[in-house]
């Protein structure tokens, strides 16, 4: 069945309209103010053209018409019915002609062009912005549809077969858009002659010499979302620096005989965003389960598709609140009945369709689904049964890319649902708050364990503690103990230094009485003798006071450094005492001070 665009369609909606206004006026004249042209059989559509202008429809009535019509103006050229409005171009030249921009064409049954080489169905030279779509063109000896020197042009939704050449000829043609039509049994399905920069996609190529030719530097031309099958000789013929064209998402089908996928001397990219195409004869695994082949697809020597499908790529086109959206499968299986709607009651969106596995194998379907037509979390049921689906590409905010797989023929259900939304917003609020409440848990438990380690500490400040008190203690019993002996050595030093004093003032006497005996002649030598044992006797208390100088002096000494080191431990003492008891207990103070005051009384 040939997919029409939403364009077509309102095209094709304003012509009926036009027609259903305007059928009871016109005929084959231009009346002032008339927009439509209504041709019927006996009548010429080239005469209508000519009495046209620019910007009328030209309405063809079923019917065989023998002529060889040429649009000079830009106008629309619309059939009644495809299948039963027919143009015969009686073999000779093209069938139509189109040497202006801005034409549309459809609706007609074309057949029969000329037999030179350039003898097409439809031949578009040096043209712009036309439309060709929804036609039929058969048995042209040369290309169904010809394009020359021409761009920006939709050729959409033609059926095109037993051309002798191309049922599709660009030729130094760009920037065209070749979509949903069907060729078959031409020599070429689409050809490309120094034609670069056209999209040409959804088309269903089968049974042609080749599906897709290109050569004379035919470049950056996108080629995607094709079925080539049943050709020949080769599916895609790219050669003669036709590089850096871009295909993918094509399905390569059972191309025949000795017939090649594809030959190509020159590089182009087979893939695009992270998807290849499907071919038929690629022997690679799927090991990781995402649809996507594990190995490259050779092409040739210097090319591969880098992401081979493992499947056929079908793309769907879903229009909800005047927006068409593109919903792609890559299965093993077919899929037919592809359907998608709103519930009533839920309001979920609700995407259904069958599928046929082929040889009884385990099917598989990777679907991508735009997250703005359904932009919920997604419940898959494979015949009323919910299967959990594989979510590839998780991180995409563009568009859910799910993959399942299924061991029979099926319905696949996919449902997209508000309410399982809203379940899993409360499921990540609860697992938020549990989170919240296992790290407030953690913090408790580490509370607890530095309170303990605190208590711990605490314990060992107090022992530390009572062990200085302690040695404090003793040290003011040794404080004590040596004040003591201080006052003793004091009190003899006082004693030995009156002993001296009283020595040295006999000294003095004895010294007098010895001159005044000295001039006593008599009693000189018995004075001698007693100055003799006088001093002798002096100097056995001298030695005696020096002795008891000595030790008084040593004494002295170990008084003072036992002061010392008293008085340096005690400082230290109360540093650390003041330092530990400011800290570990608010009375420490106190008793520090009547300690203090008790060694001053002291």
């Amino acid at each position: 069945m040939v997919k029409l665009k939403k364009t077509v369609f309102a095209s094709l909606t304003i012509v009926c309209l036009l027609f259903l206004m305007f059928s009871t006026k016109c005929k084959t004249t231009v009346k002032a103010n008339d927009y439509i042209i209504h041709v019927q059989p006996g009548q010429s559509i080239q005469e209508a053209i000519n009495n046209a202008s620019a910007g009328y429809t030209i309405f063809v009535e079923k019917g065989v018409y023998t002529e060889n019509v040429v649009v000079n103006k830009s106008i629309a050229l619309i059939g009644e019915d495809v299948d039963l409005t027919v143009i015969d171009g009686k073999g000779t030249g093209n069938v139509i002609r189109v040497n202006v921009s801005y034409v549309t064409i459809h609706g007609f049954t074309i057949r029969n062009s000329g037999t030179g080489q350039d003898d097409s169905g439809i031949y578009v030279d040096h043209s712009i912005g036309s439309n060709i779509s929804g036609n039929k063109i058969l048995s042209t000896t040369s290309n169904g549809i010809s394009l020359y020197y021409s761009s920006d042009n939709l050729i959409s939704s033609n059926v095109i077969s037993s051309s002798y050449y191309s049922g599709v000829a660009l030729s130094a043609s760009s920037n065209n858009v070749i979509e949903y039509n069907i060729l078959f049994s031409n020599r070429d399905g689409v050809s490309f002659l120094l034609s670069g920069g056209n999209i040409v996609s959804d088309n269903i190529v089968y049974s042609n010499y080749n599906g897709f030719y290109l050569t004379s530097s035919s470049s950056k031309n996108v080629i995607s979302g094709n079925n080539i099958s049943a050709s020949l000789n080769v599916g895609i013929y790219c050669v003669s620096d036709s590089a850096n064209n871009t295909f993918y998402h094509n399905n390569m089908i059972n191309n025949i005989n000795d017939s090649k996928n594809v030959e190509s001397n020159t590089i182009n990219v087979w893939d695009y965003d992270g998807e290849g195409n499907y071919w038929h004869d690629y022997e690679g695994q799927d090991l990781d389960g995402d649809g996507i082949g594990d190995t490259p697809y050779t092409i040739g020597s210097i090319s591969q598709d880098n992401y081979p499908l493992m499947g056929p790529f079908s793309d769907f086109k879903i229009v909800w609140e005047k927006e068409t959206y593109s919903v792609t499968t890559i299965s093993n299986s077919t899929i037919s009945d592809f359907n998608f709607q709103i519930g009533k009651e839920t309001g979920n969106k609700i995407i259904s369709f069958n599928t046929s596995r082929i040889n009884g194998v385990t099917g598989f379907c990777r679907i991508k689904i735009p997250t703005a037509l359904m932009d919920y979390p997604n419940i898959i049921l494979v015949d009323n049964e919910e299967v959990v689906p594989t979510k590839l590409d998780a991180l995409n905010e563009t568009y859910a890319c799910l993959y399942f797989t299924y061991s029979h023929d099926c319905v696949v259900t996919i449902i997209s649902s508000e309410s399982l939304r809203q379940y899993y917003e409360l499921l990540d609020k609860y697992l938020e708050l549990q989170e919240s409440f296992s790290e407030l848990n953690e913090t408790y438990n580490n509370l607890l364990a530095n309170l303990a380690t605190l208590q711990f500490d605490l314990y060992g400040l107090n022992e530390t503690y009572l062990a200085l008190l302690a040695d404090f203690t003793a040290l003011q019993s040794n404080m004590y103990i040596l004040n003591e002996m201080y006052n003793s050595l004091n009190n003899n030093y006082d004693i030995l230094s009156g002993n001296y004093s009283q020595l040295q003032k006999n000294l003095e006497e004895l010294n007098i009485s010895y001159q005044t005996l000295y001039s006593l002649n008599q009693t000189y030598y018995v004075l001698i003798n007693n100055y003799s044992q006088l001093k002798l006797s002096f100097d056995e208390l001298n030695n005696s006071y020096q002795e008891h100088l000595l030790d008084y002096s040593e004494q002295i000494e170990n008084t003072r450094n036992l002061l010392y080191i008293f008085v340096a431990t005690t400082a230290i003492f109360l540093i650390v005492t003041f330092y530990l008891s400011k800290r570990v207990h608010a009375n420490s103070t106190i008793k520090t001070k009547a300690i203090e005051e008790k060694f001053e009384e002291k």
